[in-house]
């Protein structure tokens, strides 16, 4: 099995005492953890050290060893050092999961250079606010995306860009077949000359000088947080790797180079990032890859793979239980699923035990804390409607929601603050956000929370008004400033409602001008191109007047919690 203390020391660093959540961990959890490792990279060179025959990586028909994949990543470091990639520089990664994604993140953090995550989903405008606040040297793109970018070129005309293709990492016949099927459709992108290919690292040898420094920069993980702007959150090598461990520990006994990781949350999302791919890589575990989450696909991979563990967001779990095929799939290697990024019902809990017999607990964590804080016990008491408790060496408290000062008693609600090794260094050329989000080293998270008397938390509300579509956050102003664009719109807001599937969705009060006309249709097609499609309101309410504070604001609270009534104009 394998042992912690073989790799990090257990230390006591906090009060026990005002701990209470210590005394509901499951057996053989830790109550705190110190973090050894420099950086994600060393869990790459310590599982290659150990286990270098164990496939590492499976995508399709294509499979990597724990030792080609550090060589892969060793060549593609060579490789972007020849580019003038240096340690803090930034470099752009939008890519789904696949085994270029993995080879690239590993080979930057490698170099100590700066992984700026961007979604595929994104459109050109969204790719631009953040290549351009992360100023990236390089980006990373698969090459049907090619097209988002044309104009992102021309405004940053420095930017390198490094192209790369599906078939890349596919296996004789399937990366042929792959090939000639998207001719066949005409969906075939050629690469610009201009443009370098991901496979060229090949001729590199892995001789690129590491960075050491665990207070690097590692990551910039874009959020909107209270505003809607996207922000970097600045996390470090310390930040990711402790993260990491701290999610490790809350399985205890935990088996080294014996899980397999059904990877199917994107990486591009910090809980992917952490849970599904440096989580494995740390206990020397096999991914088993899927560029988006299709139900029919997951099913194969399930029976052909047998996979212990599966992360995962409330509304992939759900879309599982509902597809007629799962009677048909064998569910029972499944041991251990932590879900994320929107809220559990327990309905899905009870019927995931019964159909996998394993265990399906709900987490919690943001952004700015890489992203674990809080996870319900594997083994232990489970609580309907909790997000469970502090993971080790994790701090939480409930405080007044007037100034933050005041911490409430327990079953009051409040502000949830949290600190510990995983909360960010700050939001990236941001001192004003950094400062009013991190005080005295605690993480005020926005969340209206409350503990019982046990230590476990409820997550009461929001003060935030971030929208959580399918575990994706979506900022109202992000969707607003493309209503606004629209000639026939006078006034908009943007605001979340509840969704069977999707946890959320996004729904758009319009106001129109004085003589114009329009149809829900058509508000909705007016994204088309502009925004990832996930954004998109799934409904608009078209209304005389909106709700206003005394200075004009527009209140979306209560627009979420009144019960609308259109008007037809």
């Amino acid at each position: 099995m394998f042992n912690y203390r073989t790799t990090f020391n257990i230390v006591q660093n906090q009060s026990e005492e005002n701990r209470i959540w210590l005394k509901v961990y499951d057996k053989g959890v830790p109550a705190d953890i110190e973090c050894n490792e420099g950086k994600p990279y060393d869990f790459l060179k310590y599982s290659a050290a150990n286990v270098p025959d164990r496939t590492a990586v499976v995508f399709f028909n294509y499979k990597l060893t724990y030792r080609e994949l550090k060589e892969r990543t060793d060549s593609f470091a060579s490789f972007l050092r020849t580019l003038g990639v240096n340690k803090g520089d930034k470099v752009a990664i939008d890519l789904p999961n696949c085994p270029q994604y993995i080879i690239a993140f590993q080979a930057i953090n490698k170099i100590g250079a700066v992984v700026a995550q961007i979604s595929p989903t994104y459109f050109e405008v969204e790719i631009d606010r953040i290549i351009g606040d992360s100023e990236s040297k390089v980006l990373i793109i698969f090459d049907d995306l090619i097209p988002r970018i044309e104009g992102t070129i021309k405004k940053f005309p420095k930017l390198l860009v490094i192209a790369t293709r599906i078939e890349d990492y596919l296996a004789f016949p399937l990366n042929s077949l792959y090939k000639l099927q998207r001719k066949r459709n005409k969906k075939y992108v050629e690469i610009p000359e201009k443009f370098r290919k991901f496979t060229e690292h090949t001729a590199f040898t892995g001789q690129a000088e590491e960075n050491n420094d665990p207070s690097s920069l590692a990551v910039l993980q874009y959020t909107g947080g209270t505003t809607g702007i996207p922000k970097g959150a600045m996390l470090t090598n310390k930040n990711l790797v402790c993260n990491t461990i701290q999610s490790v520990a809350t399985l205890p006994g935990q088996g080294f180079g014996k899980d397999v990781m059904l990877s199917v949350i994107p990486f591009f999302h910090v809980f992917g990032m952490t849970i599904a791919m440096n989580f494995p890589i740390r206990i020397g575990g096999t991914m088993v890859l899927q560029p988006k989450p299709d139900i029919e696909g997951i099913f194969k991979l399930i029976k052909k793979y047998h996979p212990t563990f599966f992360p995962g967001v409330p509304t992939l779990y759900a879309g599982i239980l509902l597809n007629k095929e799962i009677q048909n799939v064998d569910m029972k290697s499944v041991q251990y699923c932590i879900s994320g990024s929107a809220s559990l019902p327990v309905e899905i809990i009870e019927k995931w035990d019964k159909i996998t017999g394993g265990h399906l607990v709900e987490g919690y964590g943001l952004t700015e804390a890489s992203p674990v804080t809080h996870v319900n016990p594997l083994f232990g008491k489970i609580k309907a409607g909790s997000i469970g408790i502090p993971v080790p060496s994790t701090n939480a408290k409930i405080v007044d929601l007037e100034n933050g000062t005041k911490e409430m008693p327990v079953g009051s609600e409040g502000e949830l603050i949290i600190k510990g090794p995983q909360v960010m260094q700050g939001y990236y050329k941001n001192l004003e956000e950094t400062k009013a989000t991190i005080r005295d080293g605690w993480l005020y998270t926005g969340d209206i929370a409350k503990m019982d008397q046990e230590g476990y938390f409820f997550i009461v509300d929001r003060k935030k008004d971030i929208i959580i579509v399918g575990g994706f956050n979506v900022y109202p102003r992000e969707v607003e400033e493309i209503l606004y664009q629209n000639p026939k719109i006078k006034e908009a807001a943007a605001v979340g409602v509840k969704d069977a599937t999707h946890g959320e969705v996004v729904k758009a009060f319009v106001v129109l001008k004085d003589g114009e006309s329009a149809t829900e249709q058509e508000i909705k097609d007016f994204f088309q191109g502009k925004i990832a499609k996930f954004k998109i309101p799934r409904s608009v309410e078209f209304r005389k007047d909106l709700p206003k504070t005394l200075v004009g604001k527009i209140l979306r609270r209560e627009l979420r919690e009144e019960k609308s009534n259109p008007v037809n104009q």
